[in-house]
């Protein structure tokens, strides 16, 4: 499919409008135009790209994708039509890469694909939550409700993923610093307490010699070093990119040791806030599930929702097929047990998402309690190992010097 830039007529109120389209050739965006009501009057292959600095520094925010689901949602919500809403926004964006983004969509949109198809094209911008939302929307025929819940849905993961981040920020900035000061010491420090030792004709001691070996490996292969790192950051990147890869890096987030219970209650908090708001809009229980997997944004979680919706399709209650899931927290099926009771399973998802959006923040800062003291300790163990091989020995060649 190609793309086209036109300018055209609209038939029934004489209005000039001008887009893209996407058609395989000129003369075939002209007869799409004109089934969908307009008359063209120019139509030109749109320039495909944009500059370099464009694509480099033109980086869609959060902030961006909220305004944008936001204004989408009023001005659908006002009656107007789709595409004529979707021409609305983009025409009112300031970011260039996203405004790019909304007009391929809207030549997808206008060349007669769901809004969803014209999202899926550009996963990379919206993510899974955002795509499987839209597609719930539209499944139900309350869209313009369905972007608002993406926006509340959105601002609320970015504050739990802020939080996130903050908490894993400090400590990697600590061990950091920590790695630098070590390095220094190594490179330059070492190197000098062994030369003043073969100056006075004096034997390392042993510690001062595994740290003096060190020091020359770096300093002689260092570009070696630098060499096997990134080539094994790289492999390491795209093995991450792999089923496997994937598989691993999800497991190893729920079971790694002072985060995996963040992690799991952040996938609850995910799948409950999701499951409200798909329910909310109508969505079947099966259909739900479904859009949850990928919503999760966890491989391993979305196995357990894919068991249980295999549980639900064979006559099971939802909350009895996710009660037996290992990585599904034992208060989503009592919840979701309540709401069948009640017939309101969605309005318990939701007080399910509060409890779990407010474990998160005590968990985070139980682990931000916990991380400096951690640190601490890794602290004192590194500063000890740094004055038993280099300052105990200066200590230990003046006295000898003393003696002497």
């Amino acid at each position: 499919m190609r793309r086209f830039n036109y300018e055209a007529k609209e038939i029934s109120s004489g209005k000039i409008v001008k887009s893209t389209i996407q058609a395989e050739t000129e003369n075939a965006a002209a007869k799409l135009l004109l089934a969908q009501g307009f008359a063209p009057r120019d139509i030109n292959e749109a320039n495909e790209g944009g500059s370099i600095i464009d694509q480099i520094t033109g980086r869609i925010t959060l902030k961006d994708k909220v305004v944008f689901s936001r204004q989408l949602s009023t001005l659908l919500s006002a009656g107007l039509p789709l595409a004529q809403s979707l021409h609305t926004v983009m025409e009112q964006t300031q970011n260039k890469r996203l405004k790019a983004v909304l007009d391929e969509v809207i030549a997808s949109v206008e060349g007669g694909r769901s809004l969803t198809d014209a999202f899926s094209k550009h996963q990379e911008v919206f993510g899974n939550v955002f795509i499987a939302l839209v597609s719930a929307g539209e499944a139900s025929g309350t869209l313009d409700d369905a972007l608002r819940r993406i926006a509340a849905q959105q601002e609320k993961d970015a504050a739990m993923m802020s939080k996130i981040k903050g908490a894993m920020m400090y400590p990697f900035i600590v061990l950091g610093v920590i790695g630098l000061v070590v390095g220094f010491m190594f490179i330059v420090v070492v190197p000098q307490v062994e030369k003043l030792y073969k100056d006075m004709h004096q034997t390392l001691p042993m510690i001062t010699q595994i740290m003096v070996g060190t020091a020359n490996f770096m300093v002689n292969y260092w570009i070696l070093m630098l060499g096997v790192f990134f080539v094994g950051g790289y492999f390491f990147r795209q093995y991450l990119r792999t089923d496997s890869g994937i598989e691993f890096k999800d497991t190893f987030k729920l079971n790694v040791p002072l985060f995996g219970g963040m992690f799991r209650t952040l996938y609850m908090a995910r799948l409950c806030r999701t499951g409200q708001t798909l329910l909310m809009t109508g969505v079947p229980m099966l259909d739900m599930l479904k859009i949850t997997e990928s919503a999760v944004n966890n491989t391993i979680i979305a196995k357990s929702i894919d068991n249980a919706a295999g549980k639900v399709k064979g006559g099971k209650a939802l909350s009895v097929s996710l009660k037996t899931e290992e990585y599904i927290l034992p208060f989503v099926p009592q919840m979701i047990s309540i709401g069948e009771q009640s017939g309101k399973i969605d309005e318990m998802l939701g007080k399910a998402a509060q409890v779990y959006e407010d474990e998160l923040d005590e968990k985070i800062k139980a682990i931000s309690t916990a991380i400096e003291p951690l640190l601490m300790v890794v602290m004192a163990v590194v500063a000890g190992g740094l004055v038993g091989a280099i300052l105990l020995p200066i200590y230990g060649l003046v006295g000898n010097i003393r003696v002497g």
